[in-house]
């Protein structure tokens, strides 16, 4: 394996993360939805769309005065939307942190969420990936405009196999459809790093697991740490994704983030990731995970959607 650097921006403090994270989010937004940074030319995004809906709609309404019927419209251009996987433990707690403070920002109802990794327990569990995610960052979302949520199929959860392969039907069914696409592609995957070096459910040397090629969705049995039963998505689905967003925090995760930064043969799975997605890798740390570390280069974060919090 060879050695590939990834961005790596570090922080004094959690804060400082959370606050750049979210402004790496909705920066990953607006270049979805608008392929653009600035506020200025989003409005005028923002404003053409709206004017040709309500075009669209007048159109609608004329044809079915004048003929008593609404005629059957050319396909319309298919909607885009924001694609994000996020996993789940203290990520969490830190989107909780970034998001909910900055929701003017955010266009929630152009949001499709979707989870890297979810442990095979009830929903109010507080093991579960979505239950945790729902009561700090769903049921917090104001107003009426809200994400598309796909979690597992709580029903399920007693079967690993089958869990997983519902899973993967609910990706193939959003990114698919009708065309052949060999692996989804999510506009942002978030992932946080165990202290024992797994990310999302994929653990070091979980060999079959981390050689995966074809499969989109991987049941897990017999995980080392935690709820033993998950699923998890493949290396393959997340090294595809246009960006791919380490999110590490605390004085627990040092040697293990030497051992990813400094020891890439060990080929531990951020280390796989690194390698694989190597150019849309970001990882975003605060100085203790980073304590250990030696040969790296750290660089200081540009805020990019949002004024930089050390100019208020």
């Amino acid at each position: 394996m060879t050695t590939t650097v990834p961005l790596i921006y570090s922080f004094p403090e959690f804060l400082g993360v959370a606050e750049a994270v979210t402004d790496h989010v909705i920066s990953a937004q607006n270049m979805t939805l608008y392929n653009s940074l600035d506020p200025v030319q989003i409005k005028l995004v923002k404003e053409e769309l709206f004017r040709q809906k309500t075009l669209a709609s007048s159109s609608a309404i004329s044809l079915a005065n004048g003929s008593g019927k609404i005629k059957k419209e050319k396909k319309k251009k298919q909607e885009v939307r924001f694609k994000i996987a996020i996993s789940g433990g203290s990520l969490i707690k830190i989107l909780n942190q970034g998001l909910l403070s900055r929701q003017e920002e955010i266009e929630w109802d152009k949001w499709d969420i979707y989870f890297a990794d979810e442990r095979l327990v009830k929903f109010d569990s507080p093991d579960s990936n979505y239950g945790q995610a729902k009561k700090q960052i769903f049921d917090q979302i104001t107003g009426d405009k809200k994400p598309n949520v796909y979690h597992i199929d709580e029903s399920l959860i007693d079967d690993s196999q089958e869990c997983a392969d519902a899973y993967e039907k609910v990706l193939i069914d959003n990114f698919a459809k009708k065309d052949s696409v060999k692996l989804p592609m999510f506009d942002l995957l978030l992932l946080g790093c165990a202290p024992d070096g797994h990310i999302a459910s994929l653990f070091p040397n979980q060999g079959e697991i981390l050689r995966e090629k074809l499969a989109w969705c991987l049941p897990v049995s017999n995980a080392p740490a935690g709820p033993e039963n998950r699923i998890t998505l493949s290396i393959p689905v997340i090294c595809h994704s246009h960006r791919v967003t380490f999110v590490v925090e605390g004085l627990t995760k040092a040697p293990i983030m030497r051992t990813i930064m400094e020891r890439p043969e060990k080929g531990l799975p951020s280390s796989i990731v690194n390698e694989g997605a190597a150019g849309r890798v970001t990882w975003f740390v605060d100085d203790d995970a980073l304590n250990d570390c030696y040969d790296i280069t750290k660089k200081k974060y540009k805020f990019l959607s949002i004024e930089d919090p050390k100019n208020h």
